[in-house]
């Protein structure tokens, strides 16, 4: 489990995220929410240990910054991050060294095969397209197979294939017991996929929401998240 409490993040006297805290369930996908600007990437990255920040944040009750944490989580970036002299096949093995991973070669064909990077494993990271990179990007974060997954963005550059592979692979993820948090604003990119909504605006969580009050209020996603960012309503459901 996730677990964040407090989280505040400042930049001199401006607040990027003021007081967030969520807790994320084993097996479930949870969708952080948000116009440009509210904080999504702010909380996604603090989560990950990129960032300084005030509060707590564990997995499974370990410091998220600890290498204990480090290998329960996974991160794919808004804009992909990729070593520019090593190939498509050499970033899933620096991975699988880092992580100091056995019997993965398998799983690291599969990937490549399911986001058709198989045909490009002897290419440079920067010979790719943005959508390529993305891919590999994806694919370098589940070959440790976390229990825990961050995708900040995670659609953008993608063609419709890899959205519906992702999408699948989403599902997949749940099923066999990890925690998924998505950072988007695109809400029809995941509005068939949640298991609950956290919507924030100007850095505070707005609202909590589980899918099945939002069903049974008969609203969509969409029409919610414009009443609460437009400060028709607020709290959690």
């Amino acid at each position: 489990m996730l677990k964040v409490e407090h989280l505040t993040k400042k930049y001199g006297k401006v607040f990027a995220t003021r007081d967030v805290s969520f807790e994320l369930p084993d097996g479930s996908i949870t969708v952080l929410l948000g116009p440009n600007g509210a904080g999504k990437s702010t909380v996604i990255k603090s989560v990950i240990g990129f960032l300084k920040y005030e509060g707590i944040v564990t997995v499974n009750g370990l410091y998220n910054k600890s290498v204990e944490a480090k290998r329960l989580l996974g991160y794919i970036p808004e804009l992909p991050s990729l070593y520019p002299n090593l190939t498509v096949g050499e970033h899933m093995e620096f991975i699988a060294r880092a992580y100091r991973l056995t019997d993965y070669k398998a799983y690291k064909d599969e990937l490549l095969e399911r986001f058709e990077l198989s045909d490009k494993v002897k290419k440079f990271g920067d010979e790719l397209s943005k959508g390529m990179q993305q891919k590999l990007s994806i694919c370098c974060a589940l070959l440790p197979k976390p229990q825990i997954m961050l995708f900040d963005e995670p659609m953008i550059g993608l063609d419709p294939h890899a959205i519906k592979e992702l999408k699948d692979l989403f599902a997949e993820l749940r099923a066999g017991g990890a925690s998924l948090l998505i950072s988007t604003h695109m809400i029809d990119s995941v509005d068939m996929l949640w298991d609950r909504t956290i919507i924030m605006k100007d850095g505070e969580v707005k609202a909590e929401v589980d899918r099945r009050d939002v069903e049974e209020r008969g609203v969509s996603l969409e029409d919610l998240f414009f009443s609460i960012t437009e400060n028709k309503t607020e709290g959690t459901v």
